[in-house]
């Protein structure tokens, strides 16, 4: 049986690339050189890669990226997106619980809940992060962007997500957060690229800061700093607070 994130990117890698989260791709990668001293030694794995929209960019800026993503229609709309910029990016088809990489990049980022915190326990959801961690050379650094657990203790995600709507985006209906499991429940429809309509229904984990804290020291990253993630615009200045729907995670080994 497919899980709920696997038939939402089955067939949605033209639409996906018009949904209000995506919007911000210049401003992050622009983040992302600043966080690597703009090295472009650096190797780079970006992980829930989707269409490649931060791995083109990065890669036009000289950037040596390898994308990996579960969904086969998302890497398609990617290497052809890539194809026509130019840029040789290695695409693979991987599950981000069980990347096959050791050792082999500077850099490990999964922006706009390219993977992490998707699955559907919180034991999946570490594995990722064990995963990406595996995949860092010694003194390699880890950049993503979670749900931010504090912003539905003082607001409500269903106002939230109609507020941000737009037409021809997802439509999210029957929302409801679990304050014992930190998980929203979902009841989404999209119009994928055959025009058909698709419903699933979703859930996501929402974590505070002290659990990512936590997770992250105990897979031997020495110093975790946590932000609030704005769309487009990443900034070590922006503390996170309860007005932030998502957080910006930067972890070093």
């Amino acid at each position: 049986m497919k899980q709920w994130y696997e038939k939402l990117f089955e067939n949605y890698g033209l639409k996906y690339d018009k949904e209000v989260f995506t919007q911000g791709t210049i401003g992050e990668c622009d983040f992302i050189e600043k966080e690597i001293k703009f090295d472009k030694k650096k190797h780079i794995v970006d992980i829930g890669c989707g269409t490649g929209r931060h791995a083109i960019e990065l890669s036009k800026r000289g950037y040596n990226v390898t994308g990996v993503d579960l969904s086969k229609t998302m890497l398609s709309r990617a290497r052809e997106k890539a194809k026509k910029e130019e840029v040789k990016i290695d695409f693979r088809k991987q599950d981000a619980r069980k990347l096959k990489f050791r050792n082999e990049f500077d850099l490990a980022m999964m922006i706009c809940e390219g993977a992490f915190p998707l699955m559907e326990t919180d034991e999946m959801n570490f594995q990722i992060l064990q995963s990406a961690s595996r995949s860092l050379k010694e003194k390699g650094k880890l950049i993503f962007t979670t749900l931010n657990g504090l912003f539905p203790l003082f607001h409500s995600v269903k106002d939230f997500l109609e507020k941000e709507a737009k037409d021809g985006n997802a439509i999210y209906d029957g929302i409801s957060f679990d304050m014992m499991t930190f998980r929203d429940y979902t009841k989404a429809s999209l119009i994928d690229d055959d025009e058909k309509k698709v419903e699933f229904e979703c859930n996501e984990r929402y974590y505070v800061p002290s659990e990512i804290t936590w997770l992250l020291k105990s897979l031997n990253f020495k110093k975790v700093d946590i932000y609030g993630a704005k769309l487009g615009t990443f900034s070590r200045k922006d503390k996170l607070t309860t007005e932030d729907y998502e957080m910006l995670v930067i972890a070093e080994k």
